[in-house]
């Protein structure tokens, strides 16, 4: 098991790990790590690895059986001894822009508040599938309710709950195609805004920025139609 360092602090960008293996196909697998694995729509961290006598470039992230996290080598070269201490450091702006983006759809399942059916997330765009069989009438309306949440500042936090909580409230999962992320039989959950100016409350592993006010402004993209009810939507980062 690989401890992600991510979750706990997502803003870490540069820590220290040590090698405890590799995969066949030359990947690196560290004691802990702050390189977000793909899921939940959100891509693999890239960034580098430098230890005593090498360096190379991490091209993306996954995750492997047993909650093992492995970083993937950009190019075939040699790899850091099993054992070796290593220094790790995130292509930043890239992750910040993931971080972004993925709050920000967090927002969009708030404006549209209609069950989501997939997703997906870029460095300064994503979308959300939405279960939608007529298009919405005033998309002015809705990009102008995603700016006003983003200026109102909400701090973004997280909160735990067993499986047994979530299966008693199933009404906090939105996403329909990804399953609850879970940790030692627990699920995490992210809340925006407190009290009574909570705007959001739902099950994510994802890496988030910590008020809203860092999303910055937001622009919709177009939106399609897939399908005889869904319907996708774009977000963009507007600065």
């Amino acid at each position: 098991m690989t401890t992600p360092l991510f979750l706990t602090d997502p803003y870490l960008a540069d820590v220290g790990g040590q090698v405890v293996g590799h995969t066949p196909e030359g990947g690196i697998i560290l004691d802990q790590t702050i390189f977000y694995p793909t899921g939940g729509g959100q891509p693999g961290d890239s960034g580098t690895l430098e230890w005593e006598g090498g360096r190379l470039e991490v091209a993306t992230t996954l995750k492997s059986e047993g909650d093992v996290i492995v970083l993937v080598p950009a190019e075939p070269e040699p790899l850091p001894p099993e054992g070796a201490h290593v220094q790790q450091a995130l292509n930043w702006r890239r992750r910040f822009g993931h971080m972004r983006v993925h709050t920000a759809l967090h927002l969009l399942s708030v404006v549209i508040p209609l069950p989501v059916t997939g997703g997906s997330i870029a460095e300064t765009k994503g979308r959300l599938d939405f279960d939608m069989p007529e298009a919405p009438e005033d998309i002015v309306a809705i990009e102008a309710a995603l700016n006003d949440l983003v200026a109102r500042d909400l701090p973004v936090t997280e909160d735990w709950i067993t499986q047994e909580d979530l299966a008693a409230t199933p009404g906090l999962v939105k996403t329909l195609s990804v399953a609850p992320p879970k940790g030692a039989g627990r699920i995490r959950l992210v809340r925006i805004g407190q009290d009574s100016d909570q705007v959001d409350l739902q099950p994510c592993g994802g890496t988030h920025v910590a008020s809203t006010a860092q999303i910055g402004s937001l622009r919709l993209g177009k939106m399609e139609k897939k399908g005889r009810q869904n319907r996708r939507v774009y977000l963009h980062l507007a600065d």
